[in-house]
């Protein structure tokens, strides 16, 4: 029996030791489900072309 209450003080210190690490910034609220649950990701970046643009052979009136 004395083991319970000695492993029992011992979670309850080890727990209250984090919370009080943790601050304001833990939030005990459980499970969000509302529009404020979770902030959206970066919108990606536009993906790059699939080949370089190679520019257009020079005509013979512009190579003189």
């Amino acid at each position: 029996m004395w083991k319970i209450v000695v492993g029992f003080v011992i979670f309850a210190a080890i727990s209250l030791f984090i919370i009080s690490k943790g601050g304001d910034k833990i939030d005990m609220g459980g499970e969000k489900h509302g529009g404020d649950a979770a902030h959206a990701p970066a919108p990606a970046a536009p993906a790059a072309p699939a080949s370089p643009v190679v520019p257009a052979p020079a005509t013979p009136a512009e190579s003189k």
